[in-house]
């Protein structure tokens, strides 16, 4: 709070129309807000999104001289950026407005529960308003980017992206770890659904690349060091089988390195017999004419991929991929027999055309089951044998072929698994590189000036790469057209008056943005800080604080929300209250998707959320047991899968250590838990919900409170 300043809260309530209001009683909400402290208005609105809504919002701001805004609606996912700039142009500095959910986490989740959302949705507003009140004004410094970009890979995504940025006018170098460009597609033949020669396109796209002044094309280079931040990035890069280093400067970086066909050794026969080929491998002798007229073909889908461990993801283009080439079989030699066999079929969108085309050539159609899966046999004469079970016929048949091709999954290279390090990006665990946002930063990684797109991000055919390469082009153009761009002002800060010299904020930052000398106070490098927040959990004096996110914040709402704490229900049993912290950017979408999807979980959960699981401190859930949670539950990205790199692995460890302390102040290690979910996972999020509750439920009050140890 600015000093000697009086604090002036508003509350604006969001009806959404019947989203909100259809359930929780938005009037109830709205009266209970103006009782609590510091809150000078409260109002309602049908939607606090619309212009009239917005309006009313910059009305209240000067009309009763707010420094604190809080609006209760949907998630601050899609909302928070439209709000922020409302209070600014009131003349409110953005970062004095929080955001509540009562959208996707109160009434869309408990819609059979009016007066439990209604309560919670109070609750949420209540810790809000605590929140609030330790909001700090914060400026964005701005940075000046330097119009030139790096392009990594030089495939089909990266050639698209460097000749749209160069058409734009901006320096583009070009690094490619091969001798030629082209990438995989220097390997396809035919490419649907055009039927072009993949050649003909690869040639055009490397002439207009080769014939662009404004892209230097590195061959034979690889990626081996990068500093800097957005608008300033230094790269070394090193040509192949040279010991030095060239050095360039650029302000944004696109990472399109592609992707490889597994190789399924020791599947089917392949590797043993030269009949027993990949689809890559039957596209290659399709291009180069070496193919002998085969009388039936047999293709094995899902070879490798959507397995229970490992390669679990669908590859996406295998089974348009499966049949591109079987139609082409049937053209070149019509009398061929050729059998797909199959578990689903992905043919979305104009590839469905092909299916039926498939069809129509009489090309058949098997499926199996994953725990039946097809065996390839060599008989005596040395023709191929293919066993499979047909789930449809609940029969085994036997199937001659002269050749066997097994549809494999694109996998990420070794390349693309040592460059994640050096960016500091992070990789899925699919292994493919993991964007900021699947909806709202689909070509964006959390560190900015970086972003991504081709098979590189994950499986795609060749139009879906090149339009999620201009995608890319589009948003690293932006910072480089405009010559200054501002930084978030979510930043770590450290008090040096209470830092003890440790350098556990050093060792625990992956991004170098603490700088320490050896003996000396460490200082911030806010241009490289991705405001995760993992120094400040992992300092043991508290010195290290993250804007907007410090442990006074955090604690006043979780304090604020166990006043009063609510034991029984009006039936007189026992409900648990269930503290929740969720990481905004996988986790917390979760809850978002379990609302949008309206999958019901108890109601019993309040969400706080946090930057990153590695943001929640010790400090944190204790404060939660002592004010009187029944159970604390941390949620982030899946292990593998975080987008500051290892922020969750640092929440895991942090937790698992502290349950093992927990029996020494008299409360159960099962009251504490943490869990992980994707963005996509909503049904995931709404199981952990429901099984944490439940469990709680069975372990009974906090005993802290029982004992009245609660203030």
């Amino acid at each position: 709070m600015e000093k000697n300043k009086e604090l002036r809260i508003g509350i604006f309530v969001c009806h959404c129309g019947f989203n909100i209001g259809g359930v929780v009683d938005v009037p109830e909400v709205v009266e209970y807000a103006k009782t609590l402290p510091n809150v000078v208005c409260a109002e309602e609105n049908l939607y606090a999104c619309s212009s009239a809504g917005l309006n009313l919002i910059k009305e209240c701001i000067n009309k009763h001289s707010l420094n604190r805004v809080i609006v209760a609606s949907c998630t601050p996912g899609t909302h928070e950026p439209l709000f922020r700039n409302t209070c600014e142009e009131a003349g409110l500095n953005k970062y004095l407005f929080e955001m509540v959910n009562i959208r996707e986490h109160s009434s869309w989740v408990h819609m059979q529960h009016p007066k439990e959302a209604t309560e919670k949705a109070k609750d949420l507003i209540r810790m809000a308003v605590a929140k609030a009140s330790y909001l700090k004004p914060q400026i964005e410094s701005e940075l000046e980017i330097n119009p030139s970009a790096l392009v990594i890979g030089g495939g089909i995504a990266g050639m698209s992206v460097a000749m749209s940025l160069a058409r734009q006018g901006f320096n583009v170098h070009l690094v490619e770890k091969e001798a030629e460009l082209g990438g995989m597609i220097r390997r396809l033949y035919k490419l649907q659904p055009t039927e072009r020669d993949a050649s003909e396109v690869l040639r055009e796209a490397v002439t207009a690349v080769k014939a662009n002044k404004n892209i230097h094309v590195h061959m034979s280079t690889l990626v081996k060091e990068v500093e800097g931040f957005i608008g300033n990035f230094d790269v070394k890069l090193q040509e192949k089988d040279s010991n030095e280093l060239e050095q360039i400067n650029v302000g944004t970086m696109i990472v399109a390195t592609g992707a490889e066909a597994f190789k399924p050794v020791g599947m089917y026969g392949y590797g043993e017999d030269e009949n027993v080929v990949t689809q890559l491998e039957l596209e290659r002798l399709l291009k180069k004419g070496e193919l002998s007229e085969p009388k039936r073909v047999v293709m094995i889908q899902c070879v490798g991929a959507r397995e229970k461990t490992g390669r679990t993801y669908c590859s996406r283009i295998c089974c348009m991929v499966a049949l591109n080439n079987a139609l082409l079989l049937k053209k070149l030699y019509p009398n061929v027999e050729v059998s797909i066999l199959f578990r689903d079929l992905q043919t979305y969108g104009e590839y469905e055309d092909f299916y039926r085309e498939a069809r129509a050539n009489f090309i058949n159609f098997i499926r199996y089951d994953q725990d039946r899966p097809p065996k390839v046999a060599l008989k005596p004469d040395g023709k191929l044998i293919v066993t499979v079970y047909d789930s449809y016929l609940s029969a085994e048949i036997e199937m001659d072929s002269d050749l066997v091709v097994l549809s494999t999954p694109l996998v990420q290279h070794e390349d693309g698994r040592k460059l994640s390090p050096v960016l500091k990006v992070p990789l899925g665990t699919d292994g493919f590189f993991f964007e900021a946002h699947p909806k709202l930063r689909p070509v964006d990684f959390t560190s900015e000036g970086i972003y991504v797109c081709g098979t590189a991000h994950g499986p795609k055919d060749v139009p879906e790469s090149i339009a999620q390469a201009y995608a890319a082009a589009s948003r690293a153009a932006i910072p480089m057209a405009l010559r200054r761009v501002k930084a978030g002002a979510i930043k770590a800060t450290v008090d040096k008056d209470v830092c003890v010299n440790c350098d556990a904020c050093v060792v625990s930052c992956i991004f170098n943005a603490i700088d320490a000398e050896p003996f000396g106070l460490p200082s911030i490098i806010e241009a490289n800080c991705k405001g995760c927040g993992v120094c400040a959990a992992e300092c043991p004096m508290a010195a290290m604080q993250l804007a907007h996110f410090t442990d006074q914040q955090i604690v006043a709402a979780i304090e604020a929300l166990f006043k009063p704490k609510k034991l029984v229900t009006s039936s007189g049993s026992f409900e648990p209250i269930v503290l929740c912290f969720a990481c905004q950017w996988c986790s917390y979408g979760a809850a978002d998707l379990a609302g949008v999807s309206r999958i019901q979980y108890p109601p019993n959960v309040r969400i706080l959320r946090v930057p990153c699981s590695g943001r929640v401190d010790v400090l944190h859930v204790l404060k939660a047991f002592q004010n009187g949670a029944d159970g604390v539950i941390v949620t982030g990205c899946h292990i593998g899968d975080c987008h500051y790199i290892d922020g969750n692995l640092k929440a895991k460890d942090r937790i698992d250590a502290l349950k093992k302390s927990l029996k020494a102040l008299d409360i159960d290690p099962e009251r504490l838990e943490i869990g992980f979910a994707s963005s996509s996972e909503g049904h995931r999020f709404a199981e952990m919900m429901t099984n944490f509750v439940e469990k709680i439920r069975r372990l009974g009050p906090n005993p802290l409170t029982v004992k009245g140890g609660v203030g």
